[in-house]
């Protein structure tokens, strides 16, 4: 798999930036699939591990600092949350997976509706699955990279927080996590290294948008 440093031209980077630098709204919340707003344009779903920075991901996208509440408390994000550029576009922070500060019914419930949504969402373009880029992926992590595979959804995975780990360190994580999505048949042919923290890596998201949009024949 190529590195994602060196994978998109300049005119997509710029491309990109001028996207993402438009204007966006919160659309709505979703707690439950009768509740998702109608579909319009393509969305990008943005998966993860309780706390591995969803919502910081969503504000370092669109450049801005308080789009999508961040919060320390795993599991604050208790619903399906819809942001707008436009009519084309639609980035969706998720709940997060694994651990939360809620009773186990309602964690299932959640769990039950983001499965849903994976499955029957007909405009979901793609998944950003965020992994922590300290600790790689987990078994849980496995088993949503296993999930989306089976349904044929298209997904990237992106791994947060690069900044806290040293070049060599961040090398080595790359690469494991390159072999490990090496045979998966949905995964995106690239990992992206990211800090919301410092920008690394934003732009190279930013341009995978502009080249799915354009392979879609969505113009902006």
């Amino acid at each position: 798999m190529p590195a994602a440093a060196s994978a998109f031209t300049p005119d997509e980077i710029e491309a990109g930036r001028r996207l993402f630098a438009g204007e966006w709204n919160f659309l709505s919340a979703a707690p439950t699939i009768p509740t998702l707003p109608p579909m319009r344009g393509i969305e990008i779903a943005l998966a993860g591990r309780s706390n591995v920075g969803k919502s910081s991901l969503v504000n370092a996208l669109t450049g801005r600092k308080a789009l999508a509440r961040t919060s320390v408390t795993p599991g604050r994000t208790q619903e399906l949350i819809f942001f707008g550029l436009g009519p084309d576009l639609t980035l969706v922070d998720m709940p997060g997976y694994g651990f939360a500060k809620a009773p186990k019914d309602k964690v299932d419930a959640w769990t039950a509706t983001i499965h849903a949504y994976l499955r029957g969402r007909a405009n979901l373009a793609r998944v950003f699955v965020l992994i922590d880029s300290r600790h790689g992926l987990k078994p849980i992590d496995t088993e949503v990279l296993d999930g989306l595979d089976k349904a044929a959804v298209s997904y990237a995975v992106v791994l947060t927080k690069a900044d806290q780990l040293k070049k060599g360190e961040l090398a080595a994580r790359i690469d494991a996590t390159q072999a490990a999505l090496a045979r998966r048949p949905a995964a995106f042919p690239l990992v992206f290294p990211t800090s919301s923290r410092e920008g690394e890596g934003i732009a190279e998201l930013r341009a995978a948008v502009v080249r799915l949009m354009a392979e879609r024949g969505i113009a902006f």
